[in-house]
């Protein structure tokens, strides 16, 4: 009997972390419920039922507000992976057997990443994969990230200065800094460009809240010189064009830049870093077949072995 009541619970634990795991997605008992077409005393239930037959208690209770308790951070940090790995079995079965010609990829990256490092990647993997429906999210910084731990994307390709701990990221290519000017610009004649002589002239940069503002800020501080931004634009190519225009000077990442601007490009490594961008992966997140493919696929392009976990 001992036995019996023994498997019975085991054959229960699968639903029970599912109705967990869609509930801390989610983010409410309900929701979870109609993701999982069960009724809402249900799912409370199956938790209940989890709770007891492992001897925690995962949610803090606050009115509708469910927070996770340690017991309940550490036991999704299992559960999560395990849930994913099973309802992608068939996925999973279907791709380790060379066949990998349904379901879903979703990208997060900013403008200046779809613009230039994914194309090719993206033709690659349209062209091989044409039955995979694939999406590209055109979020930045906070926001990407903010959905690739709610896991509405399967990773992010960008640039990352600072990589949080619930946050692995893997480089796939770097590319030189440099100052843009137009082409009847004081600086054009240049060879070399001092940080003082930038600070005498507005800068357009991209948002402030962005990597860019953060890196020409801290190296700036760093030679105790200030400078001036006159405008804030989202994107390279915008940007580009601004400085065409006559309307400012840029600090860009020359990942950016064809050879066919009509503007001065000056080099500088002296003063900045190169820029890297990569994968960025949520620890603890299965990754999707699709998603391992496309990791192959973008490593392959800027070729780099597979990292793909």
């Amino acid at each position: 009997m001992g036995e019996d009541k023994q498997s019975y619970y085991k054959n229960n634990r699968l639903k029970q972390l599912r109705a967990f795991c869609e509930v801390i997605k989610s983010g409410s008992i309900t929701l979870a419920a109609q993701k999982l077409f069960l009724s809402q005393p249900s799912v409370t239930l199956q938790i209940q039922a989890m709770e007891r037959e492992m001897g925690v208690t995962v949610f803090e209770r606050r009115g509708p507000l469910l927070k996770l308790t340690p017991d309940g951070e550490a036991l999704f940090a299992l559960a999560k992976p395990l849930v994913d790995g099973i309802d992608s079995l068939q996925e999973n079965f279907a791709a380790n057997n060379g066949k990998l010609d349904s379901g879903e990829l979703s990208i997060c990256a900013g403008e200046s990443t779809i613009l230039y490092i994914l194309p090719e990647a993206v033709r690659r993997f349209v062209i091989a994969y044409p039955r995979i429906q694939l999406k590209i999210n055109n979020e930045t910084g906070r926001d990407g990230l903010k959905m690739l731990r709610a896991d509405e994307v399967d990773l992010v390709v960008g640039s990352m200065l600072d990589v949080p701990e619930d946050i692995t990221y893997q480089p796939v290519v770097t590319f030189d800094p440099a100052l843009i000017v137009p082409i009847n610009h004081p600086l054009a004649k240049n060879t070399e460009v001092t940080l003082e002589e930038i600070s005498r002239y507005g800068l357009i940069l991209p948002p402030s809240h962005l990597s860019t503002w953060r890196m020409v800020k801290y190296v700036f501080q760093q030679h105790n010189l200030n400078f001036t931004v006159t405008l804030e634009a989202g994107g390279w190519e915008v940007i580009k064009k601004y400085v065409e225009l006559g309307m400012g000077i840029s600090i860009v990442t020359d990942i950016c830049l064809t050879g066919s601007e009509k503007l001065i490009r000056l080099p500088l490594n002296q003063y900045f870093p190169q820029r890297g961008y990569g994968l960025v992966l949520r620890k603890g997140r299965f990754l999707t077949p699709q998603a391992r493919r496309f990791i192959e696929i973008i490593n392959e392009v800027y070729g780099l072995e597979s990292q793909a976990p």
